[in-house]
């Protein structure tokens, strides 16, 4: 059994931030942290005090983790960013709703004593003699330190306070991994018993030292059961300062999923009522899992569903049956072909989702090329009358400013220039589209064909499949790149505009031409011819696309979302020479192209370079980040590897940004998920001059001082199949239908039925169904309801067999610091 923690997080928009520049406006962007690491940067808004980023992330959590923290910056082109305001939530006020955060939160002052991170490492003893009682406190060592000093490390030291005594350990200079291995030993004074609080502060020359962080144990937990163990550092206690919006909002969707995976032998019937729903006749079905799901779920939650399920029936190797089952559905309820596939239903977004899970290669095939040079040339084009800046134009014209007519065929020039090797690059691309998805649109093409086989009704099988791959896969990702992988930043407003006007042209050509001439979109009619004539090129591509030989794919076990031949990741890195001798930090790094598949992280002088050398991906045992300080140098990762005879080998990668380096760190560590003997300590710098530069041992063989952060992946595409956590997130959703189900078809029978049932939304049995039928619902109705009671009993017994072990494990943290825990809204310490 495993227990499993994701947060899905939506960074929509800012608004009445403060101007941080001179111009009165400001540049915002957005750090998202999880326990103090950077997981993501938002683009940056130019010349906004209300900018819109709309950014989302998925991110895979260890279970321990404590609150999220957003923090808004102005960026500056000179000197360093302005800290505008934060926002941190909890992780128990995150895990309040299950339906998460969805609302405007105010930004509040960063208080630098309030940004602790951090552990110490403490061994307490109580002792007692003729003189009377004393405390014994060994301060070994602390982790992960807030850097506090310009050099990115601090110089650390411990006060320990007792009643009214207090003693302090040695000052560690330049480091944020400081051992001191020292033991206080401080006397009881007369009076009511004390708790004991020790503090870290950074020693500084000039100035005030500044807060690190403290721990505090109640009188009660020294007495009883004193700590040993590794503690995790809070913040002095002290109110939350409201800003009263003085430094602007955020408007924040945040959700948190935990659930426990039961070993996969539980799964097993339900998979089996899944796999067989999809092969019964889909038009008459109310009672299967899959059209009890479909009932039940809208929005973002059966966008999640139909992830889940795709990804579940493609481990099985029945996406195809899956599509079907749900296209059949959809086309016995629809009798306006034009609007067949238009909403969002579960056979919409199953669909949109299975492309993007088996297709996302082929997309950067065929558009990276083109949208890569958009954002390169960033050149000007509108053909809109009422949105053309004729001032920004001049340079299209030696004879004073250009007139309209002027921009508008410029403009036609550069996008004809941009859609002609878009539209040659999909209709030559028939041979790279995916069989999976061949296989699918071929079927989709049928049971159209035989739904609407009227002369009136021909386009409406090319319309389904061109809606689907024209209007929600090829042109949403020209209109927002970054949110297909396709570049690392969102577009420039020029960019932006050049990018829409693209997607209107594609979307146009996906729509077959039919609404060329009608809306409000006048100014798109210079570009009619081209698309017209596009427009009969598509329809053959979508003639071949769906002549493919095969049947849709047998069941059979579970399998790799993504081939360990293809490459995932790919672009230039600078690489550390092995060992640089004399070479200042700078030249020690140089430029090469890497590329990562499941097998290999290869790289070379240039992409095209014939000569690549590889690192095994079955030899890395750590993925993680390197200090600043090591190198000098930002966006910093290590990959560390072992050899045949256990040696450890350690390269170091530069990315260009934040958000690369997030990309890579995750990449590489779901590519190695699977190796054996994962490294649970690493050392987050380096070793030079004879020293590790993070925890200053001397030994290069010295045990890591830091976690590492396995467990910490951006959620994507490229996610590993995980049979038995998408059965559970199917099982969630399902229980929230079983008293409806209970109450439509076993009413009348023996079986319980709930008072509390939820009857606001029914399930629809066919008019004059026949009795037949109808036993045959209520017993695949039956099936499922003892499915899920088998579920829900297999949950209850795991549950009580972890509350059986409860009491091996030392219960010190539950009552240590619980008011000052409590008041911060921070959770639990880490148990020693």
């Amino acid at each position: 059994m495993a227990k499993i923690s994701s947060l899905n997080v939506r960074v929509v928009e800012g608004r009445a931030l403060p101007a941080k520049d001179v111009s009165g406006s400001s540049d915002p962007y957005c750090i998202v942290k999880v326990d103090d690491e950077v997981v993501a940067r938002t683009a940056t808004v130019w010349r906004s005090l209300s900018p819109f980023w709309g950014e989302e992330y998925t991110v895979h959590l260890p279970l321990d983790f404590h609150h999220l923290a957003f923090y808004v910056l102005d960026e500056d082109t000179v000197g360093h960013d302005d800290i505008i305001g934060k926002i941190s939530l909890s992780r128990e006020a995150i895990a309040a709703d299950p339906r998460g955060i969805d609302s405007w939160i105010n930004l509040s002052r960063v208080d630098p004593d309030a940004e602790v991170q951090g552990e110490i490492y403490l061994a307490v003893q109580m002792l007692e003699d003729v003189r009377g009682r004393s405390l014994r406190c060994h301060v070994l060592k602390a982790r992960d330190l807030a850097p506090r000093d310009i050099s990115g490390t601090s110089d650390p030291f411990a006060r320990v306070f007792w009643g009214s005594q207090s003693l302090e350990t040695s000052t560690i200079k330049k480091t944020r991994f400081p051992h001191w291995d020292e033991v206080l030993e401080l006397r009881e004074m007369p009076g009511a018993p004390s708790p004991l609080r020790v503090e870290l502060w950074d020693w500084d020359m000039v100035g005030k030292n500044d807060f690190l962080g403290m721990v505090e144990f109640p009188p009660k937990v020294l007495q009883q059961n004193p700590p040993n163990g590794w503690f995790r550092l809070l913040p002095y206690p002290r109110a939350e300062e409201d800003s009263g919006g003085n430094l602007g909002a955020l408007r924040l969707k945040v959700r948190l999923m935990e659930d426990r995976v039961l070993p996969s032998r539980c799964y097993q019937p339900l998979r089996e009522l899944l796999m067989e729903s999809v092969l019964g006749p889909a038009e008459e079905d109310v009672s299967s899992p899959l059209a009890v799901l479909e009932e039940l779920t809208v929005g973002d939650c059966r966008q999640d569903l139909a992830t889940k399920l795709v990804k579940l029936f493609l481990g099985q190797g029945l996406a195809g049956p899956l599509l079907d089952y749900l296209t059949r559905r959809e086309l016995a309820r629809t009798t306006d072909p034009n609007t067949l596939f238009r909403s969002n239903s579960l056979a919409s977004k199953s669909m949109e989702q299975f492309m993007k899970l088996v297709g996302m290669p082929y997309l950067h095939e065929v558009l990276k090329p083109v949208i890569n040079r958009v954002f390169e040339e960033k050149k000007y084009i509108e053909l809109d009358p009422c949105k053309m800046d004729l001032g920004r134009t001049k340079r299209i014209s030696f004879k004073g400013t250009p007139s309209e007519e002027h921009v508008r065929e410029t403009s036609l020039g550069l996008l004809t220039g941009y859609l002609g090797p878009i539209v040659d690059a999909i209709v030559g691309s028939v041979g790279r589209c995916p069989a999976a998805m061949r296989l699918a649109f071929k079927q989709l093409h049928l049971r159209v064909e035989e739904r609407f086989p009227q002369a009136e009704h021909k386009d409406v099988k090319y319309l389904a499949i061109s809606g689907f791959l024209f209007l929600r896969f090829f042109a949403p990702a020209v209109l927002t790149p970054k949110l297909f992988d396709l570049r690392d930043h969102h577009a420039d407003p020029q960019t932006s505009r050049s990018l829409l006007l693209l997607a209107k042209a594609v979307q146009s050509i996906g729509n077959l031409g039919q609404q060329l001439g009608q809306g409000k979109e006048l100014w798109m009619a210079p570009l009619h011819p081209f698309l017209l004539q596009s427009i009969s090129r598509v329809r053959d591509f979508l003639d071949q696309l769906v002549d493919v030989d095969g049947e849709e794919e047998a069941g059979g076990p579970a399998r790799a979302l993504v081939p360990p031949s293809v490459t995932v990741r790919e672009g230039y890195l600078l690489k550390r020479k092995e060992e640089p001798a004399g070479l200042a930090t700078r030249f020690a790094f140089k430029k090469r192209y890497f590329w990562l598949s499941g097998e290999t992280l290869s790289y070379s002088k240039s992409p095209e370079w014939q000569i690549r050398s590889s690192i095994p991906v079955s030899h890395i045992c750590a993925v993680e980040r390197v200090d600043e300080g090591a190198f000098q140098l930002p966006h910093v990762m290590q990959v560390v590897t072992q050899d045949g005879s256990g040696t450890l080998h350690t390269t170091y990668l530069q990315c260009k940004n934040v958000n690369d380096l997030n990309q890579w760190l995750s990449a590489l560590r779901k590519a190695s998920a699977p190796n054996p003997d994962k490294l649970a300590t690493c050392h987050p710098g380096a070793f030079r001059s004879a020293r590790w530069t993070c925890c200053l041992q001397a030994e290069r063989s010295a045990a890591g001082c830091s976690h590492t952060h396995s467990a910490v992946t951006l959620g994507d595409w490229s996610d590993p199949l995980n049979p038995d956590a998408e059965t559970q997130m199917v099982y969630r959703q399902l229980l929230l239908g079983r008293d409806q189900l209970r109450m439509k078809f076993l009413e009348d029978s023996n079986m319980d039925t709930s008072p509390e049932a939820d009857t606001g939304k029914d399930f629809s049995a066919p008019e004059g169904a026949c009795p037949d039928a109808l036993a045959g619902q209520r017993e695949a109705a039956a099936r499922l309801l003892e499915v899920l009671e088998d579920l829900d009993q297999a949950h209850e017994e795991f549950q009580q067999q972890e509350q059986g072990r409860m009491p091996e494990l030392e219960p010190v943290d539950l009552d240590i610091g619980s008011d000052l825990v409590e008041k911060m809204g921070l959770g639990a310490p880490p148990q020693p």
